[in-house]
This record gives structure tokens, C-alpha cells and sequence, in this order.
């Protein structure tokens, strides 16, 4: 009971941490099946968040294969750390000066989308505004006070809101792909594997028909 208890008051706190009681916080248009949209995040995030970021748990190969690039391609125009197309997506920051210029060392973005949420991530792109009281004109309404500057500052003035969301949108999708490269590939064998079943459904229950019929 007294488990019970502890879990039902965690539970409150637990949601807050995930983003899940921000008024700001809105549903992310994930769709893992688009491509086009993958590898448009895929060039977003390489040519914008990559300078700070990385996703060392994914390599450019993995990423080339599930997403339709040519691997001349990735090396080309996403590849901008490595010579080679089996590496991981890491980046050359140094931790101690990137803490001395945000106050804390960009953390790795591979995992981001399971911890946060694709909701959470995608919202948190779309929600920085100006403010001059922040180091770097910046604030966001649902990470208050964050260390990051607004990077896509020029390119949301550029291309106007609804544009800027549909592009944090791709890399929203791509950094939710990034989180669990295999889902894709275990949600279709997971089908697969139900009509399987459905068709095994039937000569088993004719089988078991025909078994039974003369038990009384």
C-alpha cells in the first residue's frame, strides 16, 4: 500500500519532468514513414545542431541505409566529422569550453526524443522567443531559462512560422527516428507476424475440427 502511495505522488512530478503539464507542449506531427521528411531532418540537424550536438549511438551508414541516401551523398553533404561512412555521428566540441560558453556541455540528442518525447522536442524547437533579458536574446517557454541559444533564429524569420514549424517538424521526425533506428523494422515485422498467425488460425482450428469431432 505503501508503494502504491509513493508511485500515485511521483506520478505528478514524473509528468512535469516529461513536459507533459507545459501549456506549451503540443502534439508533434511524427510520421516515421515519410523519407522525404527524414532526410530533410537528417540535413537540419547535421547542418544546425551538429556543431554542439551529436548522436553518437547512430552511425552515418545505419542512417544512409534506413533513410534512402546514397552513401556518396551522406559523405558529401552530411558527413561533416569523419572520412568514413561506418562512423558514429559524434562532433569535435570540447566539453569544457562548450561548458564555459553555455554554462553546461550540449548534451548527446540520440536518446532525446524516449526521454523527452517526440511532443516535448518538437514543441521546444518551435517555442523560443525574444528576450533581452537572456545572455543570447533568447528564452523558451517550454524550457525556461535554457542555456541554448536559438540557432534557427534567422531561418524562422526567414521562411515565417508555418514554414519553420514544418521544418522543425522533419527534424523532430528524424531525431525521434534516431532514438530507435530499429522501429520501423520491428513494427513491420510485428505485422507481418500478425498475418502469420491469422492464417496459421485456420488449419489449426480445422485441424483441431477434424481431431475432436468423435470425442463425446
Amino acid at each position: 500500500m505503501k508503494r502504491l502511495a509513493v508511485i500515485l505522488f511521483c506520478l505528478p512530478a514524473l509528468a512535469f519532468a516529461a513536459g507533459g503539464t507545459n501549456e506549451y507542449v503540443v502534439d508533434a506531427p511524427i510520421n516515421l514513414k515519410d523519407r522525404v521528411s527524414l532526410q530533410n531532418g537528417a540535413k537540419l540537424f547535421t547542418n544546425y545542431c551538429m556543431g554542439c550536438h551529436s548522436l553518437k549511438y547512430l552511425r552515418y551508414e545505419r542512417m544512409a541505409e534506413d533513410l534512402g541516401i546514397p552513401a556518396d551523398l551522406v559523405m558529401e553533404n552530411l558527413n561533416f566529422t569523419s572520412d568514413r561512412i561506418g562512423d558514429q555521428m559524434t562532433n569535435a566540441m570540447d566539453r569544457k569550453v562548450a561548458e564555459q560558453w553555455f554554462g553546461a556541455a550540449p548534451p548527446d540528442l540520440t536518446l532525446t526524443a524516449r526521454l523527452r518525447t517526440p511532443d516535448w522536442l518538437y514543441s521546444y524547437l518551435v517555442s523560443f522567443y525574444a528576450d533581452e533579458q537572456r545572455p543570447y536574446g533568447y528564452n523558451n517557454h517550454v524550457f525556461p531559462s535554457v542555456g541554448m541559444p536559438h540557432v534557427m533564429a534567422a531561418m524562422e524569420q526567414e521562411l515565417g512560422e508555418e514554414k519553420f514549424k514544418s521544418e522543425m517538424a522533419d527534424l523532430t521526425n528524424f531525431l525521434t527516428y534516431a532514438a530507435e533506428p530499429a522501429r520501423l523494422e520491428r513494427e513491420s515485422l510485428g505485422v507481418k507476424v500478425l498475418i502469420f498467425l491469422f492464417i496459421l488460425f485456420w488449419p489449426a482450428y480445422f485441424l483441431k475440427r477434424e481431431y475432436w469431432k468423435d470425442v463425446h
